[in-house]
């Protein structure tokens, strides 16, 4: 193997690496969603490349509000589902989403985009 070739398989398994632990290893913001007037318990999330926070935690039994501001028009982002609410939404550029939802059982759901590249939790308790 001659200085190129190895020089062009270090730069490969280098980004194998950087890719692996982008996906993988990178920490996920978390947030606990505030009760308003009459118990709702509500909380903003940021769309933009990801959901911030991507992690959402909320009691089971009071209803939820999850608010999802979509601020880009990247096509992986204008749809969202929640699979085990049966939930699937189009989210529109630069504008709000509101999904109202009631946890009845504690638990982790997933929540992502269309594509499944964009991936949150709503963490139950």
């Amino acid at each position: 193997m001659d200085t190129a070739e190895l020089f062009v398989t270090s730069g490969g398994l280098l980004l194998i690496g950087l890719v692996v632990w982008y996906f993988f290893f990178t920490h996920q913001t978390s947030a606990q969603a505030v009760a308003a007037d009459g118990g709702v318990q509500a909380i903003d999330i940021q769309v933009q490349g990801g959901y911030s926070p991507a992690v959402v935690e909320v009691e089971h039994g009071r209803p939820v509000q999850l608010r999802f501001h979509r601020a880009e028009d990247n096509s992986c982002s204008e749809e969202l589902l929640l699979p085990d609410f049966r939930i699937r939404r189009e989210l529109p550029a630069f504008q709000t989403t509101t999904i109202e939802l009631t946890p009845a059982q504690p638990g982790t759901y997933e929540f992502t985009c269309g594509m499944h590249m964009l991936r949150g939790r709503l963490v139950v308790r």
